[in-house]
Order: structure tokens, then C-alpha cells, then sequence
């Protein structure tokens, strides 16, 4: 059916206001009624309503013409009206349930304020604020001076107003995690997309959000556990943000009775603000984990630096009187027989991350054996996209040019399955690089929609899939049943992000032993 035949529905909710997350469930559930071409649920901001008149809405008449920030809209292209308004009732069912209801009458009910939500819930301590950039500053002000922590989910925040606001926090002896922070536990409490995790010694302070997740993931299913992850937005650690919140969590855990070892997590920083970050610990064992750090990275006593997620947690074990198990058994036996099935022309890498922080991982690890990789967020400048021929990559999708008009791929999978769909027809691919996140906030099954898409491919004949599944034996997902699936689907499934990368790297170069290579 073309484009011209679909029905064209849009809904505006008037000053009704959702969180990024509930909007994203709600596009979520629209795309998933058969029938729907393409949906989304998303406030009016200039962008989202650019967006929408680039996939043929009507946007400068009727309701949408005078919408804004601050309005709700739905929008669906779908075969006939009765489709339409079955993923509306779906839509508004995912984003309004836990409201009391559905469309406008659920939403008079929650605080339209954040002082009228802090009067009813005067307990509070912890604000987790996503409102569209222009506001969040604002907003984080207002937290702070009801006394709480803020989390800012909020992205495009300008810099100016992150280090405003930090320095703020840090005057009134509070925390803001962000902007762009989607992970955190507190109290055990866990905020934005994070995993379950057993109460443990080890704190996690994170510059990085799937980075968070991955080392309070691993030293959780190694047995340590975990007192606190503390998300930072993955600016604090640059020389403009100097660290001002990685410096305070620091502090603060260096008093916590509850913390043994902090393992410091963070994206390519600094150097010169990870130095003093580092040096904040005051003798309380401190693992750092800084990926892209230069190896000759100097840090003080008592302090252990590595440059990948999987190091830091195999450190942060050690610290803690544990060890972790060999995330390497079986494993080059397992790339021996599946090197044996590849054709000769066979001989590139493809990442498709949805964890932007295993991307960075990724592009170190792989580029110590395979040499120039490239990327939509390179740690080197010069190695950006578009790539030459016959060139190694790895995409961050959960980037802006990826999530624009859709979902994050954490929560919807669609766009990696366009990408591993395209990447598995070609000939000239040796591994695809597959991360799966779980957790509160993630797709609730995602095996169930890729897995037989990599069973496809590696049925007909195409490139070798290496999973790894990010996750805890408590997540909602059910971290063993996905495991299980991607197995099925005849996947080669790694224990950590960077041996799913040494793997792929050691099929690429028909050399097995490269994937126990010591990180």
C-alpha cells in the first residue's frame, strides 16, 4: 500500500506533559499494532514537529499549527482507521495506566508542578527531571532549592547551565546527575534505565550510562554487589566541566561506611580532570575505568586505572577480597569453529551499539588489534563517518541521527534490525557486534525481536552474530532466558562487551586466540 493510500491520524493532548521514557513506551506500543506503518507519541517541540511533517504530516493547520512544548501529540500512518485507532487505545494505554486512566482525563491528575509534587510526597529526596533542554535548567533549580538531588535525564542542556548547576549542588551539599544521565541507584533505588543488582561494597560513579550499567552488572553476577551507582552525564569528566560532580560523589563515598572500593567509570575524558578525580579518593580504594585513556596514564597510590569496563570490574573485584570468574572459557574454541565456516572475502567488523559507552569500549579494544575503525562518535576525530571501503565500523544508534523520529534502540529495536538486516547481506562482513541491554526501562523482551532476525542470517550463509547481553539474574527481561535465545538463534554469545569485540576481532583476522587476549 503506498504512502498516499494510508490513513493520516494525529491526536493533540493539550498541555499534557510525559517524560522522554513514557513517551518512548507509548511509540513504542503504537508501532507494534500490525497494521501500522509508521507512529509516534512525542511532545510538539519544534523538532518533533519537523520531524513529523518529514514523514508527510500536516503540520501548519489544525490542532498541530498553534501546538507546543508543552502539548502532547500522537501521530499515526496506518492502512485503515480502525488500525489507527487501535494503536491510539495502545498508545495512550503505555503512557497513561500508571496515571489512573486514559487521554486527558488521566492526565488533570498528576502534580503539574514540582513544589505541588514535593507538597504531596514531602519525603522525597531525589528529583528525576526530563523536560525538553530549554526548561531542565530551570527545573534542576527548582529541585535544588526544595533540597533534593536532582537526576536530569534531559539532554541539550547548554554547558554554562550544567556547570551553573553543579557548582549550585555542590555549595548546598547535593548531587545533580546529569544532564543526560539515564542511570542511577540510590538507596537501592534504582532511577532511568538501570539493573537490579544485589546491596554489595562496590560503588560505581559513572560518566557514562551503559557504562554505569556494565560494571554494576558484571561485579554483580561475579558476587561482589553494589552500594551505589552514581550517575555524572557524560560531560563531567571534560576539561570544561572539570569534574565537579565526579569530584563530590568521590567525596562522598570516601565517607559512606557502606563502600569499600569506588570503581570510576567514564568515556574518553580528560586526562587532566581524571587525574584530579582520581586523586580525590584520599586512600579509599579506587578503580578507574577510563576508556580511551592514554596508557601511560599515571594515578596515586592505592588507585588502579584500566581502559576497559571488564578490566575495571575484574579490578574492583580484587579490591574487594573476590575474584572474578574466566570470561574467556570456551571461547577460543568457539571462534576456531565458527572462523572454520567463513569464506576467504569475509573480513570486516560491524558494531550496532545500542549503549553508546560500549561503542567508545568497542572502537579501544578493536582498534589495538585491528587498527583504523570507524564511527558516528570516534574517539578519533579523524576516523568519523562516512568510512572508505572495505573499512571497520562501529555505530552508536542510540545517537541523535539514529533516534530522531523514533525510539531509542534500548527500548525499540527497529532500527538495528534495518541495520543488521542491511549488514548481514554483506558478503564482505566477517562478525556483527550486537549488544542487548536489560533493565527497568529497556524493551521487556528484546530476544523475542532480534534473535530470529540473527538466526536469519546466520542461517543463509552470512556473517557470524556476537551478543552480548547486558543485564542481572534479577532484571525484569530474565537475563539467562535472553542468553538462552541468542544461543538458539545459533549466536555466539561473550560474558562481557569487550570479549563480544575481541571475539569479532579474532573472527575478522582468522586468528581465535585474540579473543582471550588480556585487557
Amino acid at each position: 500500500m503506498s504512502s498516499t493510500e494510508m490513513i493520516w491520524d494525529v491526536r493533540l493532548y493539550a498541555d499534557t506533559y510525559v517524560d522522554s521514557v513514557i513517551q518512548l513506551s507509548g511509540t513504542r506500543a503504537l508501532r507494534a499494532t500490525e497494521g501500522v506503518d509508521w507512529a509516534s507519541a512525542a511532545m510538539a517541540t519544534p523538532g518533533n514537529l519537523e520531524t513529523l511533517q518529514a514523514e508527510g504530516f500536516d503540520v501548519t493547520s489544525g490542532d498541530l499549527a498553534a501546538a507546543g512544548a508543552n502539548d502532547l501529540f500522537i501521530a499515526i500512518r496506518a492502512e485503515s482507521q480502525q488500525v489507527a485507532d487501535a494503536a491510539r487505545e495502545a498508545g495512550e494505554a503505555a503512557m497513561f495506566s500508571a496515571r489512573g486512566g486514559s487521554g486527558e482525563a488521566a492526565a488533570e491528575k498528576p502534580a503539574r508542578t514540582l513544589a505541588e509534587a514535593v507538597e504531596r510526597q514531602p519525603g522525597s529526596n531525589v528529583a528525576v527531571i526530563s523536560v525538553p533542554g530549554d526548561y531542565a535548567a530551570l527545573e534542576a533549580h527548582k529541585a535544588l532549592s526544595a533540597g533534593l538531588d536532582v537526576l536530569l535525564f534531559s539532554d541539550n542542556v547548554p554547558i554554562e547551565a550544567e556547570i551553573e548547576l553543579k557548582d549550585r549542588a555542590n555549595r548546598l551539599g547535593l548531587l545533580v546527575m546529569g544532564p543526560g544521565a539515564g542511570t542511577a541507584m540510590l538507596g537501592h533505588t534504582c532511577l532511568g534505565f538501570a539493573n537490579v543488582v544485589n546491596r554489595g561494597r562496590v560503588a560505581v560513579v559513572a560518566a557514562a550510562g551503559t557504562g554505569a550499567q556494565e560494571a554494576a552488572g558484571l561485579v554483580d553476577r561475579w558476587g561482589a554487589g553494589v552500594s551505589h551507582v552514581i550517575g555524572l552525564g557524560g560531560r563531567d569528566l571534560n576539561s570544561q566541566v572539570g569534574g565537579r560532580m565526579a569530584l563530590s560523589a568521590v567525596k562522598a563515598l570516601v565517607e559512606d561506611e557502606g563502600t569499600d572500593v569506588i570503581l570510576l567509570v567514564s568515556k574518553p575524558p580528560a586526562v587532566e580532570v581524571a587525574h584530579a578525580v582520581v586523586e580525590a579518593a584520599a586512600g579509599k580504594p579506587l578503580v578507574a575505568a577510563l576508556i580511551g585513556v592514554p596508557e601511560d596514564f599515571s594515578a596515586p597510590d592505592g588507585v588502579v586505572v584500566t581502559r576497559t569496563l571488564e578490566a575495571g570490574a575484574v579490578a574492583a573485584m580484587a579490591a574487594v577480597g573476590s575474584k572474578a570468574p574466566d570470561v574467556t572459557e570456551g571461547l577460543v574454541e568457539r571462534v576456531r569453529e565458527l572462523a572454520a565456516e567463513l569464506p576467504e572475502e569475509r573480513k570486516l567488523v560491524r558494531g550496532l551499539f545500542s549503549g553508546g559507552t560500549l561503542c567508545y569500549e568497542s572502537l579501544v579494544v578493536l582498534a589495538d588489534v585491528l587498527g583504523d575503525v570507524y564511527s558516528n562518535t570516534p574517539i578519533d576525530k579523524k576516523l568519523g563517518l562516512p568510512a572508505p571501503e572495505h573499512a571497520h565500523t562501529c555505530l552508536d544508534l542510540g545517537e541523535e541521527e539514529y533516534t530522531k523520529g523514533r525510539p531509542h534502540p534500548m527500548i525499540d529495536p527497529e532500527a538495528r534490525i534495518e541495520l543488521l538486516r542491511e549488514q548481514g547481506a554483506d558478503p564482505e562482513v566477517a562478525a556483527i557486534i550486537l549488544d542487548v541491554v536489560l533493565g527497568h526501562g529497556a524493551h521487556p523482551d528484546p530476544a523475542s525481536e532480534l534473535a530470529p532476525i540473527c538466526a536469519e542470517i546466520i542461517a543463509g550463509g552470512g556473517p557470524r552474530v556476537i551478543t552480548y547481553v547486558l543485564g542481572t539474574e534479577q532484571d525484569p527481561q530474565g537475563y539467562e532466558r535472553q542468553r538462552r535465545a541468542f544461543e538458539e538463534a545459533g549466536c555466539l554469545v561473550t560474558e562481557t562487551a569487550a570479549r563480544a569485540s575481541l571475539a569479532a576481532a579474532a573472527l575478522a583476522t582468522r586468528n581465535p586466540a585474540l579473543a582471550a587476549t588480556a585487557l
